[in-house]
């Protein structure tokens, strides 16, 4: 194997995410609006299990904002 190969096989050591960058991410991937510059800082941080977990926790509350905010309305209506 020469230099360049091996260069190349070797990856950059993975940046961890803040809890506010990955709260950040959560948020504008859910929305749909994450910038290529911070889409690119998540695939290279180490964190997939942070992202896996944080996405059914947000799915989960943003299901249950739904739900109380129909409930809500439903019990004023009558």
């Amino acid at each position: 194997m020469t230099d360049n190969q091996t260069d190349n096989n070797e990856e950059a050591p993975k940046k961890k995410l803040s809890p506010m960058q990955l709260l950040s991410s959560l948020a504008a991937g859910a929305v749909g609006v994450q910038s290529g510059k911070n889409r690119e800082r998540d695939f290279q941080s180490a964190s997939l299990p942070a992202f896996i977990i944080g996405g059914i926790i947000f799915t989960l509350i943003f299901i249950g904002s739904i739900v109380g905010v129909v409930h809500y309305f439903l019990s004023t209506a009558k």
